[in-house]
């Protein structure tokens, strides 16, 4: 009875700070203008918060890229992608663990059945199998975090092939921002190029891997391997 106390009150913590940084985002004109430039001016305005609110504001809302190149806007390329990073590290880990919290009944009703033979990847190729999912995003990002946070994955290996595979989309995404300054230079349309590229290549292997192959793949390599 303790420890169901205990969890319940850990849940509704969780709902509660969730819900007070909604409403405070709502409150101060986060979603007043919900553009790169809009982002960008919002962050500014909190001066020298700016970092600490970004990453809280990366961290909670499912829109990444727009952000991210929001940030590239408002700290330049190397700065914005550290924050951003952050940011998304922080929001992979509150997901991976709101998901062990509620339970499999709850989440797999948000995921809508999409993990049926996700267990089983995860549990015998976690790392490989984040790590591809983070880089190709067949599954939204926080699909992934939740359904990971169901398995047995180690948190260890669950955040490290998180922050391996984020590296290449932040990267290019506050490039567009940090070169956005003027749209007509050609760091901007090598940005442009850069990110299009991703796309592209990105639309290819979704097109190439459904994810049932491609944790079939995962799984009969780590079992050649132990033979």
């Amino acid at each position: 009875m303790k420890e169901f106390t205990k969890k319940g009150l850990i849940k509704a913590a969780f709902i509660l700070i969730l819900g007070l940084v909604f409403y405070l985002g709502k409150k101060s004109g986060m979603f007043a203008n919900p553009t790169a430039e809009g982002l960008r001016d919002y962050v500014a305005s909190f001066g020298v918060f700016g970092p600490l609110v970004y990453m809280t504001m990366f961290s909670v809302i499912p829109s990444g890229s727009i952000i991210a190149i929001a940030g590239g806007m408002a700290f330049g390329l190397y700065w914005g992608a550290l924050y951003t990073m952050i940011g998304a590290l922080i929001g992979a880990t509150v997901a991976f663990y709101i998901s062990r919290l509620l339970g499999r009944g709850a989440i797999e009703k948000l995921v809508k059945g999409k993990w049926q033979k996700f267990d089983e990847g995860v549990e015998k190729g976690g790392f490989l199998l984040i790590l591809i999912l983070r880089l190709i995003p067949i599954i939204p990002f926080n699909a992934i975090s939740l359904g990971a946070g169901l398995t047995r994955i180690k948190y260890s290996d669950y955040i490290l092939s998180t922050m391996i595979g984020i590296i290449p989309g932040v990267l290019v995404f506050t490039n567009l921002g940090d070169k956005a300054w003027k749209v007509n230079s050609p760091e901007f349309l090598g940005a442009v190029g850069i990110l299009a590229s991703m796309v592209i290549v990105s639309v290819i292997l979704k097109k190439r891997f459904s994810f049932e192959e491609m944790q079939t793949r995962i799984l009969q390599r780590r079992t050649s391997d132990k033979v």
